[in-house]
């Protein structure tokens, strides 16, 4: 039976109440379905470009919102483009899991890698199949083999422990649990390539199953690809630890506090931005001079020029809302002089 070893220190207590605090938050607040809907679809995007940019695809930011849109992209490496899309497949696969209250199994979490990798690179990565094989692990810079996986015979029981493990009641929060998890899976390495796509989207599985898909709102694999190098070191230190999970834990939690700690900043932002729309409606504001501020308040920062080519109004209309904003104290003008070309208009909040 699979039996992770680690110690819950002050550093994971810490990362896991910040975590607790946001769902708090994220639970507690009046956010309107229509926002949801749309960071919803914003986390899944950036998870979607993230999680294969780290295992080396070369689309941009950009590119992955068009294709996840449904928009071609001819420049783009095909084999990148297969691997984005792969990615909502197999995230869809794993929301109607949730919702089915069936157990994990060995067969949901090769049916995941099947959707990862299938038409990647002439299905080399034998989808949905544990490998027959000895593979390794090697430093992309100095080719040196940094990890040997167990041999192809010791997948199938560790991957049974793993999952019957998973499935049991132990007790361990689920944030932990689906660190732990993601962990185990990279450590056997049981596909010949996709490993970590599929321990990453097991991680996010493993949460939604325990009641923390916190409005499906955050994205791992934005923290893990921000500094590559210190996620791949917080993995390798487990091994370096004679397999003490400790420190990857506090990587793996802090990285989760910090994720969800963005989201709960936006979901505050967006809180306050209703009560500001409120104020304005409460003070006479309506019709083109209700849409000036809302879009200032929507996107931050705006200049004058932005402004008339977003809401299709006049310079001179543009000015008279912009003035009577002033004046209620809504909004201000940031300028360093009458002809600052950087001028630009925020809201008061």
């Amino acid at each position: 039976m699979f039996e992770p070893r680690f110690t819950i220190n002050n550093a994971i207590v810490a990362g896991l109440t910040r975590i607790e605090r946001a769902v708090g938050f994220m639970s507690a607040a009046r956010l309107s379905d229509d926002w949801i809907r749309d960071m919803q679809t914003t986390a899944l995007t950036l998870e979607a470009y993230h999680t294969t940019h780290i295992e080396g695809a070369q689309l941009t930011l950009e590119q992955a919102t068009r294709l996840l849109t449904g928009q071609t992209i001819p420049e783009a490496d095909p084999d990148d483009v297969r691997e984005l899309l792969n990615y909502r497949t197999a995230f869809d696969l794993v929301a109607e899991y949730v919702g089915s209250g069936e157990p994990l199994t060995e067969v949901l979490i090769r049916e995941i890698h099947k959707r990862l990798v299938t038409d990647v690179r002439g299905d080399s990565a034998t989808p949905g199949q544990y490998r027959l094989g000895q593979n390794l692990i090697v430093n992309s810079v100095t080719r040196e083999t940094v990890y040997t996986p167990p041999p192809a015979d010791e997948v199938q029981p560790l991957m049974t422990d793993l999952v019957e493990w998973l499935n049991a009641d132990t007790g361990i929060n689920t944030v932990l649990v689906s660190g732990i998890a993601q962990f185990q899976l990279v450590h056997i390495h049981p596909f010949i390539d996709g490993n970590g796509r599929t321990a990453r989207l097991l991680a996010t599985l493993v949460m939604y199953r325990g009641n923390y898909d916190f409005k499906r709102l955050f994205t791992m694999s934005e923290f893990y690809d921000r500094d590559r190098s210190a996620y791949y070191a917080a993995l390798q230190r487990v091994r370096e630890h004679d397999m003490d999970m400790t420190g990857w834990l506090e990587y793996y939690v802090g990285g989760l506090a910090t994720q969800m700690q963005e989201v709960q900043s936006k979901g505050e932002q967006v809180v306050k931005t209703g009560v500001l729309q409120i104020k304005a409606g409460a003070v006479g504001f309506s019709g083109t001079a209700l849409s000036v501020f809302s879009a200032i308040l929507r996107d931050g920062i705006n200049t004058p020029s932005a402004l008339t080519v977003k809401l299709h109004i006049s310079h001179s209309t543009l000015q008279r809302h912009l003035r009577s904003l002033i004046g209620a104290g809504l909004i201000r003008a940031v300028q360093s002089g009458t002809h600052d070309p950087t001028a630009h208009y925020e809201a008061n909040i």
